[in-house]
């Protein structure tokens, strides 16, 4: 299968394109700048997409880039890097003489309130409360294509498995959601799972003083608050998790 991915470069990118390599597909990257295996997006939208059987976004400016102020200036940018290469690329596929046969779009949970009691699923309702859930739902509209000649699946979230499950199963369509099944961890849970992986004592979860003066109290909430989301639906697509649990996990990434 080949397979176009914008912003393949990141750190999610480079792992769904080394995955996907190991499985005998060709993958060719869309960035800004030009260089082997890629191209620009400037040559995607003046040439048009190039032959491919399915097409993968990630691209988009880091929300929690801790080096950047949260001002309205960041967030233009924040909501640009999202919009305009999906945009991009939805426009691009729907001119294409030859459509591929996947279109995949990675989003974030940010779509669903978060909750110390509610749990959701893909079915869930969200997407009109701050920035970030309008964000998701403007990323989501910006993806869709007119008819049903490409397979279209949205992740909500960025793992490089569920990615390459979604490309390669023809029956999977519409919103997975991109986190474990045990994905409901606190940060104090993290922090003792962490450290019990570690063989040291747990570590003192991060103050919720220090996340606001660094990342500012609207991202903030992304860290100290969240959502328990389950991925019903990307488990009824037949998807197997290889580390379900967050301990072993965690032993493996420390391995």
């Amino acid at each position: 299968m080949r397979v176009l991915v914008g912003g393949g470069t990141g750190f999610i990118g480079t792992a769904l394109t080394q995955l996907l390599k190991a499985r005998g597909h060709e993958v060719t990257l869309i960035s800004r700048k030009p260089g082997p295996d890629r191209i620009t997006w400037d040559d995607l939208t003046t040439s048009g997409l190039p032959r491919c059987d399915a097409a993968v976004n990630l691209a988009g400016e880091n929300i929690l880039n801790p080096l950047r102020r949260w001002n309205a200036a960041f967030q233009k940018e924040v909501l640009s890097s999202r919009l305009e290469t999906t945009q991009t690329l939805a426009r691009a596929i729907a001119k294409a003489p030859q459509p591929p046969q996947a279109w995949v779009l990675v989003t974030g949970v940010a779509y669903y309130q978060p909750s110390l009691t509610a749990e959701y699923d893909e079915d869930s309702p969200g997407g009109d409360f701050d920035f970030f859930s309008n964000l998701v739902t403007k990323w989501e509209a910006a993806a869709r294509l007119p008819g049903d000649s490409t397979r279209q699946v949205v992740v909500r979230s960025d793992l490089a498995g569920i990615l390459a499950h979604a490309l390669e199963t023809s029956h999977v369509q519409g919103i997975l959601n991109g986190v474990a099944p045990a994905s409901s961890t606190t940060n104090a849970e993290f922090a003792r799972a962490l450290g019990t992986a570690l063989g040291r004592p747990a570590f003192i979860p991060l103050p919720s003083a220090v996340v606001q003066a660094v990342f500012g109290q609207e991202r903030a909430v992304m860290l100290l608050e969240g959502q328990k989301v389950v991925p019903r639906r990307t488990l009824a697509a037949g998807y197997q998790y290889s580390f379900p649990e967050l301990g072993a996990a965690l032993k493996e990434v420390i391995a």
